[in-house]
């Protein structure tokens, strides 16, 4: 049953470029549709979560990751009375425009771009859906609706200034409200993201081999579920102990984002979904027990995973691969794709501009096509085959 705060497709605002509506599809199936059909979202299985992304079969690329977000956020969705579809179109778009190498390619894009209007990775998902995808006969980008657009822009909460100039720039022209909060379906996505790296992380890292498995079992929450298989599984191998561990830690935290926001809505009481975006808080969040918590592990991820030794050494190589690719392009842009060589001829002389362009393409590379562009222009070892896309 649909909740009243949930967003209801029947009154969405629609789309910037207006299209009939299809016959069995709602307008928030459209956009999750289209969102995986994107040569962006097909990008993301070989874009990484903190590994890169020849390291190994096994760890998480974006696309696993994106897949994850999507199933708990319908589960949290479902059990809210919320639209599941939106849900799970927000989740599925919220890391298209992460560039290659994680976290750490997008700190040397942010610097790089510093001079012109500065990268984030929600903008540039922005930027993706609504200018980059060019396939349809009728728009640029995806013509995705309002709600799934402001969902991707501010899933995280409000978009405070100053703000990326990709952000700035579509919301000049199609208001998304950025300086409230996003739908309760957003939310869920955003919240959908930290279980899923939460959980992930941990079972990545023990993979890895960066920790223990013994060590795990010593942080909060984790304690618990690591007593609770002993209970009930005293003979339990080593590799189903600890999967079973993991996969009660991912229930607990599902279960505590909907008892937290089952209580947060039972006492703000909203009538339409703009009582969410109104409320001046985020009502889906973890309770302040599981938040603490959760704090510890993530320190402990920080120290142990982020920063273990053969993750730095790969930090610095690859975001030498962004800092040479950059200034490279900036000064042979000829040497771009002929359809991005069509777009650099419309900007002549604006270094801003190329700049974005320029960011725009090694954005959108993989690791893998950035490793092997680097050795063609640059020189050096060619790690796997691929491309842009």
């Amino acid at each position: 049953m649909r909740a009243p705060f949930a967003c209801d497709p029947s009154l969405t605002r629609g789309r910037r470029v207006v299209e009939s509506e299809s016959t069995f599809r709602s307008p928030f199936q459209r956009d999750r549709d289209r969102i995986i059909h994107a040569s962006a979202f097909r990008r993301l299985k070989h874009k990484t979560q903190v590994f890169i992304e020849h390291e190994g079969d096994y760890f998480r690329t974006r696309l696993t990751h994106s897949i994850e977000v999507a199933q708990v956020a319908r589960t949290i969705a479902r059990a809210l009375g919320l639209d599941e579809d939106l849900t799970e179109a927000v989740a599925l778009a919220h890391d298209l425009g992460h560039p290659p190498f994680g976290h750490t390619g997008e700190d040397a894009l942010q610097e790089l771009m510093a001079p012109y209007g500065g990268f984030d990775h929600n903008a540039q998902a922005i930027r993706i859906v609504t200018h980059l995808e060019r396939h349809y006969a009728e728009f640029d980008g995806l013509n995705l609706t309002w709600e799934t657009l402001e969902g991707i822009a501010k899933h995280n909460g409000p978009v405070a200034a100053p703000m990326s100039w990709a952000l700035a720039a579509y919301s000049a022209a199609h208001d998304l409200e950025l300086a409230t909060h996003a739908s309760a379906e957003a939310q869920v996505a955003a919240i959908s993201d930290d279980i899923a790296y939460n959980h992930h992380d941990l079972h990545d890292g023990l993979r890895a081999e960066l920790f223990s498995t013994d060590e795990l079992a010593r942080l909060p929450i984790l304690d618990r579920c690591f007593a609770a298989v002993d209970a009930a599984y005293p003979d339990l191998n080593y590799y189903r102990r600890r999967h079973e561990a993991l996969r009660r830690f991912f229930g607990v935290l599902v279960e505590d984002v909907i008892a937290y926001a089952r209580a947060e809505l039972a006492v703000l009481g909203p009538k339409s979904p703009q009582d969410i975006r109104d409320a001046g808080r985020p009502i889906i969040r973890f309770s302040q027990a599981i938040f603490d918590d959760l704090k510890v592990i993530r320190a402990f991820l920080f120290q142990r995973m982020y920063r273990a030794p053969s993750v730095v050494v790969m930090r610095a190589e690859v975001t030498g691969v962004v800092r040479d690719l950059f200034p490279h392009f900036m000064a042979h842009p000829q040497e771009l794709p002929k359809q991005w060589r069509r777009d650099v001829e419309t900007v002549a002389g604006d270094r801003t501009a190329l700049a974005r362009i320029v960011c725009d393409y090694i954005s959108g590379m993989t690791d893998r096509f950035a490793l092997q562009t680097h050795a063609l222009v640059f020189g050096g070892p060619q790690i796997g085959r691929g491309g842009y896309g």
